[in-house]
Formats: structure tokens, C-alpha cells, sequence
């Protein structure tokens, strides 16, 4: 890689385009309605409720100074099912909503720039106590399910999506995280995609100390095929696309 490239990449982290930004002109200073909060599901989609995990007491009695401390990168999972209340509880750790604000607003469990939320929580399910293999939407506002497709090839088809990266298809569960940059631009213009890349480390931050909390381990995946991960998810690759994945199993304590 040349300096000049290099330097390039290194701006990205830096702050110093948000000085060159008129933010008058962002959509939302023009009085253009947010997008919202969740991806509508298609009108052929059945809901499928999931557990509050905040009424799950066999949940409780984590330790928040334990989980930081126990928390490490597995990839190695036990032959083991998970169950829908431990689904989500990771689904509303990661990307929960704690209270709707109104259009386009909503708190949820992890922080993001001007409470923009920009991602989209699949789940693609091997081994999950109730459900079929396939890929399935996380709708945080009614904490439940809908499945995109059914796939029982499904690890066979994810192994070369994650560069061959075989633990990952291994695992009952994979956790995966795209991005709709709009939701953030539509508040920040250009400044919107560096504060992505650190939201979305906050959302996978959570599930590792979720995974605590049911004797599960996770491992933070960034090195993946685009175009063969966002054609598995059935996303268009650009108003939506991958941005990191997490593989989830039960390990030994």
C-alpha cells in the first residue's frame, strides 16, 4: 500500500471531516422525515414472539465486573441447542429498545451517534430450540422474529461467505450486522459512516457480555466476502450490507 493510500485510510479516523460539513443541508436540518426505526416486515411475514429477557430471572445474578473479565473470543462451541430465550436475550442486548421516542427515535441498549441505530440484527439459525435453519430479522420494537428464508444448507453456503472460516458455520447461531448508512446520513451527511464503525463495536461488545450470562461464547468476525454475504442475507449490498458478524455456542466453563 502506498503512503498516500495509507494516509487516506488513516483519515477516516480522524474527525476532521465533520468541520468541513454544512450541516444545514443534512436532510434531517431540511425538514426530510427519518427513516425508521426497523425495516418493515414484508406483509407474508409471521411474527415470532420472543422471551422478554428482562422477566427471565434464570438470567439474572451475572456479575458486570465477571463478564469483563471472563469475556474472550471463542471459537470453539459444545455440541449444544440454544434455546429462543437465550436468542433473545442476546437480540435485546445488542440491539433491544428501551423506550420509542416517536418517529424515526428510539433508546435502546447500546448507544449510537445522535440515537441513529443504523444497523439490522439477523439471526442465522443452525441449532435453536422451535426453529427451522434459515435466516430470520430481529424487529426490536416487538422483540420478535421473521424469517427472511428457510435453509438447511445453510452452514454449507456460510463457510465461503466467511472465507472459510469453519467455526463459524459450526456454531448453532451467527449474529450478523448490516448496515443502512441513510439512517446515520440522514443526521450527519458524510460524517456518518466513521461513527458506524464505532457503533456497531458497541453493539457486538454487548453480546460478549451477554454470552456470559448463558455459559455461551462468541467471536467477533470482520473478515468475510461481501458480495457472498450480502447475497446469503438477501440484501442489496448498497442501501444495506454487512458489516460484522459474530458466531454464538455454548462452551465449557
Amino acid at each position: 500500500m502506498t503512503i498516500p493510500t495509507m494516509e487516506k485510510q488513516r483519515a477516516f479516523l480522524k474527525d476532521e471531516l465533520r468541520q468541513q460539513i454544512n450541516f444545514y443541508l443534512t436532510d434531517q436540518n431540511r425538514g426530510v422525515a427519518p427513516p425508521p426505526v426497523q425495516k418493515p416486515p414484508r406483509p407474508e411475514q409471521v411474527l415470532i414472539s420472543l422471551p422478554d429477557p428482562r422477566q427471565d430471572r434464570d438470567f439474572r445474578g451475572t456479575d458486570v465486573l465477571d463478564a469483563m473479565a471472563q469475556r474472550e473470543s471463542r471459537r470453539r462451541y459444545l455440541d449444544q441447542t440454544l434455546t429462543q430465550a437465550e436468542l433473545g436475550l442476546l437480540l435485546w442486548a445488542t440491539q433491544g429498545v428501551r423506550r420509542e421516542l416517536g418517529a424515526g427515535h428510539a433508546l435502546r441498549t447500546v448507544p449510537s451517534a445522535g440515537c441513529r441505530h443504523a444497523f439490522e440484527s439477523y439471526a442465522l439459525v443452525s441449532d435453536v430450540v422451535g426453529l427451522e435453519q434459515g435466516i430470520y430479522r430481529y424487529l426490536p420494537l416487538q422483540h420478535a422474529l421473521v424469517c427472511e428464508h428457510l435453509d438447511p444448507r445453510l452452514a454449507e453456503r456460510l463457510t465461503p461467505a466467511v472465507l472459510n472460516q469453519v467455526f463459524v458455520a459450526s456454531a448453532p447461531l451467527t449474529l450478523v450486522w448490516t448496515g443502512i448508512p441513510y439512517r446515520m446520513e440522514w443526521r450527519y451527511a458524510q460524517a456518518a459512516h466513521r461513527v458506524m464503525a464505532m457503533d456497531v463495536g458497541h453493539v457486538c461488545q454487548n453480546l460478549y457480555l451477554a454470552c456470559e450470562a448463558i455459559h455461551a461464547g462468541t467471536c467477533a468476525v470482520a473478515a468475510y466476502d461481501q458480495q457472498r454475504m450480502d447475497a446469503l442475507l438477501g440484501v442489496d449490498g448498497q442501501d444495506e450490507f454487512t458489516l460484522y458478524l459474530a458466531p454464538v455456542g455454548k462452551v465449557i466453563r
